[in-house]
């Protein structure tokens, strides 16, 4: 009977380690997000960001944009393809009035490989799975930020910068913000003084040039 009992408990944890390794990046972090919609579903349309960490640190955002209805439900590092994989999760349900993307830096950082037009491509990807569910959805991609961290990637950062803004010149109820340039000292290397110790994520100094870039773009 012992020897049953510690055959299933064997067969319970293995099933149950599989099960964990199948799961997808940033799951648990977006199961969190939902968990928020059990106590309070925010209402349909307020403006959503979305993307990787530099939103989600953005904890008091809200605060910088008075007056206007902000729903955070960026997660982790995530890149484009992991905005793809959830958007049906953490952005189509809320059927917001506007759709703030920033992402794309830690595509550049995950390979060396990656290139200025795969981010380009990634990013159509996910603008044409939103505007595709979304068809009234305004959608404003953030420029992907200079940091002193990733100092080696700011060339291909300018480039895929400038071929997502081309891309949205010629889209219909859609906008690009430019924050890289902003972030910039004199000499082009990005300001270490807009950033915390990590020299990847912004203080409060480097969020608050992101209030001035992004509010002319937020709708009321």
């Amino acid at each position: 009977m012992r020897k049953k009992l510690l055959l299933f408990i064997c067969i319970f944890w293995l099933g149950l380690g599989a099960l964990l390794a199948q799961q997808p990046p940033f799951y648990n972090e977006v199961q969190a997000l939902l968990k928020k919609d059990n106590f309070e579903h925010p209402a349909p349309n307020s403006i959503l960001l979305t993307g990787s960490s530099s939103f989600t640190k953005w904890t008091d955002v809200q605060q910088y944009f008075p007056g206007y209805k902000i729903v955070n439900r960026a997660f982790g590092g995530s890149t484009i393809p992991d905005l793809i994989r959830y958007a049906d999760e953490v952005i189509i349900p809320y059927q917001p009035k506007q759709v703030v993307i920033y992402c794309g830096d830690n595509d550049l950082a995950s390979s060396d490989n990656i290139t200025p037009e795969m981010v380009r491509n990634r990013f159509l990807q996910l603008f044409d799975h939103i505007r595709h569910k979304l068809p009234k959805t305004h959608i404003l991609y953030v420029a992907i930020k200079p940091s002193p961290s990733r100092e080696r990637l700011m060339p291909k950062m300018v480039v895929a910068n400038m071929l997502i803004e081309a891309y949205l010149k010629t889209a219909v109820n859609a906008a690009f913000a430019d924050v890289y340039h902003p972030m910039l000292l004199p000499n082009g290397k990005a300001n270490p003084t807009l950033f915390i110790e990590d020299n990847l994520h912004m203080n409060a100094a480097g969020y608050a040039i992101w209030q001035k870039v992004l509010k002319p773009y937020l709708l009321k």
